[in-house]
C-alpha cells in the first residue's frame, strides 16, 4: 500500500511519535493492571488459607458428628461454601487481569515493531489514495483491542463463569451426600443442566472465535448456518437470502465478509432496536455484494464513522480491497449498509 503525502520525513516522524505516546499509555496501564494482580493474588492466597482452615473443620464435624449441633454443621458448611465462592471470583477475576495484561504486553510489542519498521522504512511518497497513515495504523490497533476485550469480556462472563459456578455445585452436591441425600439429587439434576449450557456456550464461543465451517464449507453455508444459531438465542429476526454463483472466495476474502455481516447484524440486535434485519449476498465471476438493512431508529451517517470502530473498520477493509461502501441511514427510518468487493480473475489482483 502507498501512502499520500507531501511532507514524508515530517509524516514519518510524527507517527512514529504517535506510536511512542501509544506505546507509553500501554506501559502505564500494564503498569496498573499489574498492580491489581499482585493485589488478587494476595487475596487469593489468603482465601486459599481459609479455605484450607474450613476444609479442616468440616472434616473434624464428618469425624465426630456427635459432638456438633445441627446449627454448627450448617455454619460450618456455609461458611466453606462462600469461602469457596468467594475464591472461585477472585480466581476468575485474576484470570481477566491476566489476559489483559498479556493482551498489553502483545500491544506494547507491536507499537515497538512498528516504531523500529518506521525508524528503517519511511512512508512512501506518492500514490492516490486518500487514507491517512496515522489514522490507519490507530484504526488497526483500536480494531485489535476492541476486538480482544470483547473476547476477553465473552469469554469471562460465558465459559468461564458457567465453569466456575459448575465447579461450585459440584462442591455443593458432594457435600450434601453426606447430609440430604434427596437435595444431593436434585443437585446433580441441577449439575447435569448446567454442564450442558456449559457445553452450548463453550461451543458458541468457539464458533464465534473461528468458525470452522468457514474452512470446509465456505462463505454461504457458514453464515446461513450462524443465522439459524442466531434466531434462536435472539428475539431480533434475521432473513438471510443468498444469489448468484455459489462458490468458494479466498480465505481472508470469506473471513473478512463473516466478520463484517456479524459485525453489522450484531449492531442492528444490539443497539438499533431493530425487530427484523435482511442480509443478502450475491455472488458472480466478477464480484461479492453484501447488503443488511434492518427495520430500527437509523442513526446519524457521519458520527457512526466517526464513532463506531466497527462501521470505520469495514469501510476501511473494503477500501483497501477496491471496494464500494454505502450506508443509507436516518434517524428513525432503519439503515442499509452494503458493500461491494472485486473478485480477482485470473492473471488479476484484487489489491491493483
Amino acid at each position: 500500500m502507498v501512502f499520500k503525502t507531501d511532507e514524508n520525513e515530517r509524516n514519518t516522524e510524527q507517527l512514529r511519535e504517535s506510536i511512542s505516546e501509544k506505546i507509553s499509555l500501554a506501559e502505564s496501564k500494564l503498569e496498573g493492571v499489574t498492580t491489581k494482580i499482585r493485589q488478587s493474588q494476595a487475596e487469593v492466597d489468603k482465601l486459599a488459607q481459609k479455605q484450607i482452615s474450613n476444609s479442616a473443620k468440616v472434616r473434624n464435624i464428618k469425624e465426630n458428628t456427635s459432638e456438633f449441633t445441627a446449627v454448627d454443621v450448617r455454619d460450618a458448611y456455609d461458611e466453606a461454601l462462600e469461602a469457596q465462592q468467594r475464591l472461585f471470583v477472585m480466581r476468575g477475576q485474576m484470570d481477566k487481569f491476566r489476559s489483559e495484561q498479556g493482551h498489553l504486553q502483545e500491544l506494547i510489542m507491536q507499537l515497538q515493531d512498528m516504531n523500529g519498521y518506521l525508524t528503517k522504512t519511511p512512508l512512501l511518497e506518492g500514490g492516490d489514495t486518500e487514507l491517512d497513515p496515522a489514522e490507519f495504523v490507530e484504526s488497526v490497533i483500536k480494531a485489535q483491542e476492541l476486538e480482544r476485550k470483547r473476547l476477553s469480556n465473552a469469554m469471562h462472563d460465558g465459559p468461564a463463569q458457567a465453569l466456575s459456578n459448575f465447579i461450585l455445585q459440584v462442591e455443593i452436591a458432594q457435600r450434601l451426600f453426606d447430609i440430604d441425600l434427596d437435595q444431593a439429587r436434585d443437585e446433580l439434576d441441577a449439575l447435569k443442566a448446567t454442564a450442558s449450557a456449559t457445553f452450548t456456550k463453550v461451543r458458541d464461543f468457539i464458533f464465534e472465535l473461528r468458525p470452522m465451517m468457514l474452512d470446509d464449507l465456505g462463505l454461504t453455508p457458514t453464515l446461513r448456518h450462524y443465522f439459524d444459531a442466531f434466531n434462536e438465542q435472539n428475539e431480533i429476526e434475521v432473513h438471510f437470502t443468498a444469489s448468484g454463483t455459489e462458490r468458494r472466495l479466498e480465505s481472508y476474502l470469506e473471513i473478512m465478509i463473516f466478520r463484517a455481516v456479524q459485525e453489522l447484524v450484531s449492531n442492528a440486535a444490539r443497539h438499533s432496536q431493530a425487530s427484523s434485519v435482511k442480509t443478502h449476498i450475491d455472488t458472480n465471476e466478477d464480484r461479492v455484494a453484501v447488503d443488511v438493512e434492518d427495520d430500527g431508529q437509523g442513526f446519524n451517517e457521519e458520527q457512526a464513522l466517526g464513532n463506531s470502530m466497527g462501521i470505520k473498520v469495514i469501510k476501511e477493509r473494503v477500501d483497501i480491497l477496491n471496494g464500494e461502501f454505502n450506508i443509507d441511514t436516518a434517524i428513525g427510518q432503519g439503515t442499509r449498509i452494503g458493500f461491494t468487493i472485486p473478485l480477482a480473475t485470473e492473471g488479476q489482483d484484487v489489491f491493483a
